[in-house]
């Protein structure tokens, strides 16, 4: 082994291939694979999201209809046997609160809750969410619970 045959580790080295727009002499000077005129030749250009050449996006021609309320508040809903089930698990023994919904990943730390009245609670809770269904309400006070509006 000598200076005349020393090579880089197999795989350390990547073959960059042709450097584009480096003169004539190189063979991919001139247009540097550009090819000629148009957006994409020029410097600076990038696609815009949607862009169709030209023709009328999709995103135009289709019509707009409908209303959106700027001040709706969402609320995310939890069921009366989603909490059934978490009794169940184990996961809550008496007491239902927002913390122990984002412990177990039913909702959001912004999230506004509001108890639907899907399925069935057998199981006594003292339920706390920013709101209710009237049947969620009855079927929780009907099981010897209590629901305490946030």
């Amino acid at each position: 082994m000598d200076l005349s045959n020393l090579k880089p580790a197999e795989g350390s080295v990547k073959n960059q291939g042709k450097r584009i727009g480096r003169g004539q002499g190189s063979g991919k000077g001139g247009t540097a694979t550009r090819g000629h005129k148009g957006a994409k030749s020029r410097s600076g250009y990038s696609k815009k999201l949607g862009f169709e050449g030209g023709q009328m996006p999709l995103q135009r021609r289709v019509p707009k209809f409908g209303f959106t309320n700027v001040n709706r508040i969402e609320h995310q809903g939890i069921n009366l046997d989603t909490l059934q089930q978490l009794v169940d698990d184990k996961k809550i023994k008496d007491t239902v609160d927002f913390e122990t919904l984002f412990t177990n990943r039913l909702v959001d730390k912004n999230d506004l809750v509001k108890i639907m009245g899907r399925g069935e609670l057998k199981a006594k809770l003292k339920v706390t969410a920013h709101k209710f269904t009237a049947s969620a309400k009855a079927a929780i006070e009907a099981a010897g619970g209590e629901a305490v509006t946030i």
